[in-house]
């Protein structure tokens, strides 16, 4: 028997974090990086830096609805990245850089609004500037892009910012990640 899947397409800046916070949850049985949300096929990465494409850097996240619900991909999603700032993520700005959820149906569209929603009621100060729109098409990353952490956690970039975020979703959803539960040897 076949295993039911499901698709969630999550923008939060630089794709080599997001992809990186996601690859450590319970229940995701694969994350791709790449480009969604513009108007260009099959666009480049310099394409899209240039901001001219409309494309965000966005991970597409296969998961196993069984083991990890869409809210709880909503709550890593919004704790790991500013959803109150326009166009920008720490020192990466530009459009593609954008915070963006991109829904593969009306229940995908509703629970992300509804998210937003009790955010916006809960935070006091700048309101969730977070986009949400059909999803669209999606093209994958180049090949240098994927796993790109987990080939390069030394990077300075990646020591300075991946690492911090990874340490923060350990510290505050230990419950699901892919290593909780296993028994350290």
């Amino acid at each position: 028997m076949k295993q039911e899947t499901e698709v969630a397409i999550f923008g939060g800046g630089c794709f080599w974090c997001t992809e990186a916070v996601f690859d450590e949850l319970r229940g995701v049985i694969s994350v791709m990086p790449g480009y969604a949300g513009g108007s260009v096929k099959n666009p480049t990465y310099e394409q899209v830096c240039s901001g001219m494409t409309g494309h965000a850097e966005v991970i597409r996240i296969e998961f196993d609805p069984g083991q990890i619900s869409y809210k709880d991909l909503l709550t890593v999603f919004f704790a790991t990245h500013d959803p109150t700032t326009l166009n920008r993520q720490g020192n990466d700005v530009g459009t593609q850089y954008r915070s963006i959820i991109l829904y593969a149906d009306e229940e995908q569209k509703r629970a992300a609004e509804q998210f937003i929603k009790e955010l916006n009621d809960s935070l006091s100060g700048k309101p969730v500037v977070t986009e949400v729109k059909p999803q669209g098409e999606f093209y994958a990353a180049e090949e240098y892009h994927r796993k790109y952490y987990a080939n390069n956690s030394y990077q300075p970039y990646c020591w300075a910012i991946i690492t911090p975020k990874l340490q923060k979703v350990h510290k505050q959803f230990t419950e699901l990640l892919k290593s909780h539960g296993k028994k350290k040897e």
